[in-house]
């Protein structure tokens, strides 16, 4: 089988890279660009093929799919950072559309039986009603952001595919998840690298926050590509599936265990520049539909999943 990951060399697609590999029954295909930072994947080099291409050309879309003719597609390329969203609205959207609908477009061209997920968002939820709680397919809408938006628009291209056109299109929304190589400007990222710089006493004691009352279900990265996998294989075309833990963190208690889990003595300080102009406060999901469907479940606890990523940042500053 030949599996086709976009954005492999971003968090998630590193992972979900490994996780295939380590299978040793698929060959695994990666999607970069000319420019992208290749350190997430440096260990998967002569494991997996690397394909070059912009997946805003069209063109460049189209002759890569004709050459590697993949039997699965994960499309994890994306502009994932919400804040980035707010100062960048008009490129995240345009970039998480475009890149999908030319995915869509080149496989019906070179008319290619392949599954395809596409990684969604619990931030599509947006806003959610306290009787709302947990958080099933079946809840509005209602985003808070410019990315929130761009991922609901990949969701219902993807449905639309498969109504117009037959595609094989399964789409996943993933609440929040972490682990070792995941983005500094993600909150459990920043937390655990500037705990870690000031053991090595690279910064003053102080931990910079933003808001630390909004709740996240945290499901470990390694967990997740696995879901991901299960999708594909065991999911319906056409249909949504939450991929989540069930149960919900505050911010604040991200940091608590993170601060746990090292000597240091720090003051938690807030900075207005990491507070949004406005915040999803509770996301918990209801996992109960993939489930059903799949087997799968969560098998890393939290706190190891946080305890690995402060190692991840404590071996890199």
């Amino acid at each position: 089988m030949r599996v086709l990951i976009t954005g492999v060399t971003g968090f998630v697609g590193s992972h979900l890279a490994d996780y295939l590999v380590a299978r040793g029954d698929v060959e695994v295909f990666g999607v970069h660009r000319l420019r992208s930072r290749m350190e997430n994947v440096e260990q998967l080099r002569g494991c997996i093929t690397f394909v070059e291409c912009d997946l805003r050309d069209a063109g460049g879309v189209r002759r890569m799919l004709d050459a590697v003719r993949p039997d699965r597609i994960f499309h994890l390329a994306a502009q994932s950072y919400v804040p980035t969203s707010w100062s960048s609205p008009a490129e995240t959207l345009a970039a998480n559309l475009t890149c999908q609908l030319n995915l869509f477009e080149a496989i019906r061209d070179a008319e290619l039986a392949t599954r395809i997920q596409i990684a969604g968002s619990s931030e599509e939820y947006g806003r959610v009603e306290k009787d709302e709680l947990p958080i099933r397919e079946e809840n509005p809408l209602r985003p808070l952001s410019p990315y929130a938006v761009s991922k609901i628009a990949q969701d219902y291209l993807a449905y639309q595919y498969w109504r117009s056109h037959g595609l094989h299109a399964v789409r996943t929304r993933g609440f929040n998840h972490t682990g070792p190589r995941r983005g500094e400007v993600f909150v459990t990222s920043s937390f655990a690298r500037q705990i870690a710089e000031i053991e090595k006493g690279r910064r003053e004691p102080v931990v910079l926050v933003g808001n630390l009352e909004s709740q996240r279900d945290f499901t470990d990265v390694r967990d997740m590509v696995r879901a991901y996998w299960l999708a594909l294989e065991l999911g319906e075309p056409g249909e949504v599936y939450n991929i989540c833990t069930g149960r919900a963190y505050t911010i604040r208690n991200v940091l608590d265990i993170l601060l746990s889990l090292s000597p240091a003595q720090v003051e938690v300080r807030e900075d207005p520049t990491r507070l949004r102009p406005s915040d999803v406060e509770v996301l918990l999901g209801d996992c109960t539909r993939f489930q059903r469907v799949t087997g799968w479940k969560p098998t890393i606890p939290f706190d190891v999943t946080l305890k690995d990523l402060l190692d991840y940042w404590r071996d890199r500053v």
